[in-house]
């Protein structure tokens, strides 16, 4: 008789991580627990086989309470009319009467759990039932994931990089989405799902770095790469997992890669250069332009940062970011991107556009996996149009190249001041340093004539200071001098400040090159709501003429 049967209080209740199969993974206090307890509890399914039960055979005595937990369904179907989630919660309520019946009895409760008791393990449901009425503690156990990365003998994550856990149960787009944009990820809970997870790692671009492990530390162990892995062999006790990118090797090389000899770099800096945006860029790495003809994976991506920090970064941009061997940019974008050990990053001013792009590419014709970092959005005034021009050349006709986009400025702007682009809109630059002024003001003569929401970008610089006054005279000449016009500056930057005026009271001193302005229409809608705050917007129904 147990100390709290004798005194007539409660039994103890125990989650027990036995680790991921090896019974010598077991921890010193698991195996004290077990020892201690009454009554030893375990899931199994309808076959009545426990993983859990097998691993702690060892410990479990004749005079032990065994409690078989026996799931009603599995991945079979069922006819209970709650369907599959109803079953499984009439079955957790009868398995927490049944453990509970004993505690009131002064019996202590182990309820064995592989890996880890609160990681994806079944004891979680016994714990949210009973852990609020009854003393309970949690002995916590070496998890798959921790077993398949000592198996695979590589490391997980290092320094700043982030580990993700997925159930391969996600959707497949969902997994895709959050492969691309993790350093490195277990997916968990294979078995049937592997086809789709398979095409998740291919869709992202992962597959080349993904491997497999199956029943870790167990009986049948297995590991290889995942995309020689057989979906018809894959048990559910299996993992894909993406280790650590640092000092990774490359993937293996496509068949005729091509290579090409050196070119100049261009404010190149070592993986352990000065950080970037120092003024004086370091000396180029020893390998940052040499010739790589081994890898034969290079490729050119044109990424959008957005208007600011990493939350404002598409999943698929991260994961463009954190593959490239080489980041090429204006310093300003540079400095929005995480440092990688092992990167190379490139940057220049925002005045070499054409020089840049020449410059990606030649590091990709070598085989190297360059991103090209632009703000906003990159085919938007950005850098995707300066690369495709010179990828277009004959030289780089072999050069894969691919646009990432990103959220623009305007779309910025427009969504802290309300929906003021919610109809149709135009977007120019006010910026004159590529194209006449005078096909600028016609421009802004057919979109205001036409009624037309209008974002206008690159409005003043310190050498151009008079463009947003012409422009502001222009459109009165159109519009209401109460139009509403958004000033959208800094968006989701330190700085940002985010106000609308009326047309005829823009002010030029108050705009910068930082800012965009969206301009409304006739029947755009700029009102206070209760609290004082201000939105603006513009109706999707135009009125009939």
């Amino acid at each position: 008789m147990s100390e709290q049967q004798r005194a007539g209080a409660p039994g103890r209740l125990y989650g027990v991580g036995l680790g991921p199969g090896d019974p010598s993974l077991m921890t010193v206090r698991a195996v004290e627990v077990i020892a201690e307890a009454d009554v030893v509890a375990y899931h199994s399914a309808r076959h009545g086989r426990s993983i859990a039960r097998s691993i702690a055979a060892a410990h479990i005595r004749p005079d032990h309470v065994e409690e078989a937990l026996v799931y009603p369904v599995t991945t079979e179907t069922t006819d209970h009319p709650g369907g599959y989630r109803g079953a499984l919660e009439e079955f957790y309520a009868e398995a927490a009467a049944r453990l509970a019946a004993h505690l009131d009895a002064g019996r202590t409760v182990a309820v064995l759990a592989e890996g880890d008791p609160l990681f994806y393990g079944s004891y979680m449901h016994m714990h949210k039932r009973l852990a609020d009425r009854y003393p309970t503690e949690v002995v916590p156990g070496v998890t798959s994931v921790s077993a398949a990365a000592a198996r695979l003998g590589t490391p997980l994550v290092e320094g700043e990089e982030v580990l993700t856990i997925l159930p391969g149960t996600l959707p497949e787009e969902e997994l895709t989405a959050r492969l691309a944009a993790t350093d490195s990820a277990v997916v968990m809970k294979l078995g049937r799902t592997f086809p789709a997870v398979r095409r998740a790692f291919e869709a992202s671009g992962r597959l080349p770095e993904a491997r497999y492990v199956e029943r870790a530390t167990m009986a049948g162990e297995r590991t290889g790469d995942l995309a020689g892995t057989d979906p018809g062999s894959v048990p559910y006790f299996a993992v894909a997992v993406l280790p650590s990118r640092i000092d990774a090797p490359r993937p293996s090389p496509a068949p005729g890669s091509p290579a090409h000899p050196d070119s100049p770099a261009l404010g190149s800096s070592a993986p352990d250069s000065p950080a970037p945006g120092s003024s004086a860029p370091a000396s180029p790495a020893p390998d940052a332009s040499a010739p790589d003809a081994e890898t034969g994976l290079g490729e050119v991506v044109v990424v959008g940062t957005g208007p600011a920090g990493p939350l404002w970064l598409t999943p698929e941009t991260r994961g463009a970011l954190a593959a490239a061997d080489d980041l090429v940019g204006y310093t300003t974008y540079l400095d929005r991107v995480p440092v990688r050990p092992g990167q190379r990053r490139h940057g220049s001013d925002n005045k070499v556009e054409s020089e840049r792009a020449e410059f990606a590419l030649d590091l990709a014709r070598r085989g190297h996996r360059v991103a090209v970092v632009s703000g906003g959005d990159p085919g938007v005034f950005a850098m995707a149009t300066a690369v495709l021009e010179v990828a277009s050349q004959d030289a780089y006709a072999d050069v894969p190249v691919r646009v990432l986009p990103g959220v623009t400025a305007a779309n910025a702007a427009a969504a802290r001041a309300g929906a003021p682009l919610g109809h149709d809109y135009a977007t120019l630059s006010l910026s004159d340093r590529l194209k006449p002024w005078e096909v600028i003001a016609e421009r802004l003569r057919a979109a205001a004539s036409a009624d037309l929401v209008i974002a206008l970008y690159n409005p003043g610089s310190r050498s151009r200071t008079w463009q947003v006054g012409k422009a502001r005279d222009l459109l009165l000449e159109h519009r209401s001098p109460d139009t509403p016009v958004v000033l959208g500056r800094d968006v989701g930057g330190p700085a940002e400040s985010v106000r609308t005026v009326r047309l005829a009271d823009l002010d030029p001193a108050e705009v910068d090159m930082r800012t965009v302005l969206i301009v409304g229409s006739s029947q755009t809608r700029w009102v206070r709501r209760g609290g004082g705050e201000e939105i603006v917007w513009t109706p999707r129904r135009y009125p009939e003429a």
